[in-house]
């Protein structure tokens, strides 16, 4: 099985960092982010990856290689300008002609893939996405109306929670005939165009196992864990 993750964003909200380095490259700890995703994959039993890049590209390709030093086999995916997530992911056509697992490259994961991959199998589902439950605070009063108006109830500051994309995804190869070729296009539009063609999505639920590196305050947050988590070893 192979996976293929998506690096070619822009990274714009975390300027001036990406400024030289696209996202993926940049360290957490001492090895860059796109290397913890790459042992994380390897750890899970996938030594075959494709790296989708785009956005300075080249210090990507000259860091990884062909994936040897590392332990798997990398393959790339180039787009000369960005695609957005799934737009990156038809740049991998190619490469894949079988189920395979597709991750954003600006993510940590610590969730057991092998049981997400032998659920998909299980499920014969078309794709299947990995969900966290998030839970936020709401900084104001929330107040319940009836049809007619009526405030039947106030619930002040209230907690509440939903089922989040984490990023990562076992897909069938099928998918790639929901992408439009050479143009920017999200990841939703896809589920959501599988879906209405009565496509089977499962979701996977992780808990806690998963850090997002999309601006400046999470990639700190990010470092500040891994380093506390070194020290706990």
């Amino acid at each position: 099985m192979k996976a293929v993750i998506i690096a070619g964003g822009l990274g714009t909200r975390l300027q001036p960092y990406t400024t030289f380095l696209p996202k993926p490259m940049l360290p957490l700890g001492e090895k860059p982010i796109l290397e913890h995703l790459i042992e994380w994959s390897k750890k899970n039993g996938i030594k075959s990856i494709v790296l989708c890049v785009s956005y300075l590209r080249k210090s990507i390709e000259d860091y990884f290689e062909d994936g040897k030093k590392f332990g798997v086999s990398i393959e790339y995916a180039r787009s000369n300008k960005p695609l957005a997530t799934a737009g990156q992911l038809k740049t991998a056509e190619n490469f894949v002609d079988s189920t395979f697992v597709c991750m954003y490259g600006d993510s940590i994961y610590d969730f057991n893939l092998r049981k997400m991959i032998k659920q998909h199998k299980q499920k014969k589902s078309f794709v299947t996405m990995s969900l966290e439950e998030y839970k936020t605070k709401l900084p104001y009063g929330v107040i319940e109306t009836s049809k007619n108006n009526r405030v039947i109830a106030w619930k002040e500051k209230p907690e509440i929670k939903a089922n989040i994309n984490m990023g990562c995804y076992v897909m069938e190869p099928g998918i790639m005939k929901f992408i439009p070729k050479d143009k920017p296009y999200g990841m939703d539009s896809v589920i959501k165009n599988v879906m209405a063609k009565k496509k089977i999505v499962h979701s996977f639920i992780g808990k806690n196992e998963f850090v997002d590196i999309g601006n400046k305050e999470t990639y700190e947050k990010a470092n500040r864990e891994f380093i506390q988590k070194l020290g706990n070893i």
